[in-house]
């Protein structure tokens, strides 16, 4: 979806779309960020019809260097595909409520010292957030910045929880019977 959405503003290479990926801070939400995955992407969007070869060019001392552009199912691929993400949420199995379905594995004061610990993640992650937005809203649109915005929102929501359970473990409110 990353590359084709790139493809769709404007006809673009390789290299391009790493740019773009790069300077509009999308390597968070979408792993494309090593070179070999985007090559592999643009082959998968070309084996589908999805995207089609514009011309390929050679500039000075450059290597060659194919621009893309979406085909018209490309298009409506994208628009269903972003359609559907926007509308529906996904069944997701992230691991961090898994890991709080099976608490009992570890002891209660272990499962407290992880979590500081992740509070101590979350809480870095956070600042990173606020930092990158205040960096990137001094020259992106905002529209390039609503996924941080969330993952914002998410990691804040996260820390809040995590808090919370950390100080019920403290005091005895979650508690269990250690057996393995």
């Amino acid at each position: 979806m990353a590359l084709l959405s790139l493809v769709a503003e404007e006809p673009m290479h390789a290299y391009r779309m790493q740019q773009l990926i790069k300077e509009r801070r999308k390597g968070d939400v979408v792993n494309v960020a090593q070179r070999n995955s985007v090559y592999q992407t643009i082959d998968r969007l070309l084996r589908d019809g999805l995207i089609a070869v514009r011309e390929t060019l050679r500039e000075e001392n450059r290597p060659e260097r194919t621009v893309y552009e979406p085909t018209d199912a490309g298009r409506e691929t994208l628009r269903h595909w972003m359609r559907t993400m926007l509308s529906a949420p996904a069944r997701e199995f992230p691991e961090f409520p898994a890991a709080l379905a099976f608490l009992p594995v570890l002891r209660p004061d272990e499962v407290r010292e992880a979590l500081e610990e992740r509070l101590t993640s979350l809480e870095g992650r956070l600042s990173a957030l606020d930092a990158d937005l205040a960096e990137g809203a001094a020259f992106l649109p905002r529209v390039f910045l609503v996924e941080s915005e969330y993952q914002r929102a998410a990691v804040r929501a996260e820390l809040d929880y995590v808090r919370s359970l950390v100080a019920d473990l403290r005091e005895g409110r979650v508690d269990w019977d250690y057996r393995l």
